[in-house]
């Protein structure tokens, strides 16, 4: 084991620290969703908001090797879907070159030049039904965990609010 190893040892997980978690992401219904295994696994900087809030809380206190299932509700992860994100928008808003299909992701800006992820809900007779809530809104999200890695965050890092390498 390298020194750099052997200091971190007693690291615990907790805000400042840079943080390398494996993980299997599933839904309710069992099917996974995304992942990360342990030799290419998710790095994040703890308690700066990189991840969603319940599972950063359910992740604080461990320690590297340990590993948890940890399912976290709509209200901890990407809020439940709220009925008035969905906007209607005439076809002709639409390049004309533009297959739309339903489930199709569109990146649209709004009128403060904000970007926006957005996905075709339904295709109607007046035009898309655009869905702007998250695609897991409304989602009990099921990870299979395990800390990896785990150090300090640089100073630049802590100044940023993101890990610049890997843990």
């Amino acid at each position: 084991m390298t020194k750099d190893l052997q200091q971190q040892d007693g690291l615990a997980v907790g805000d400042g620290l840079v943080v390398s978690l494996a993980y299997t992401l599933r839904l309710d219904d069992g099917e996974e969703i995304d992942s990360a295994p342990s030799d290419e696994p998710l790095t994040y900087l703890h308690g700066a908001q990189n991840i969603i809030p319940g599972l950063e809380q359910a992740l604080t206190g461990l320690k590297i090797g340990d590993a948890r299932k940890v399912s976290v509700n709509p209200v901890d992860a990407y809020g439940d879907v709220d009925p008035d994100a969905f906007e209607l928008v005439p076809y002709d808003a639409f390049p004309a070159d533009v297959d739309l299909e339903e489930g199709m992701g569109l990146q649209m800006v709004d009128e403060r030049g904000r970007q926006m992820d957005a996905y075709i809900s339904e295709l109607r007779d007046d035009g898309a039904l655009l869905d702007l809530n998250h695609p897991l809104a409304g989602e009990t999200l099921h990870f299979d965990i395990e800390i990896v890695g785990l150090r300090r965050a640089t100073a630049d890092e802590i100044a940023h609010g993101h890990s610049h390498r890997a843990g």
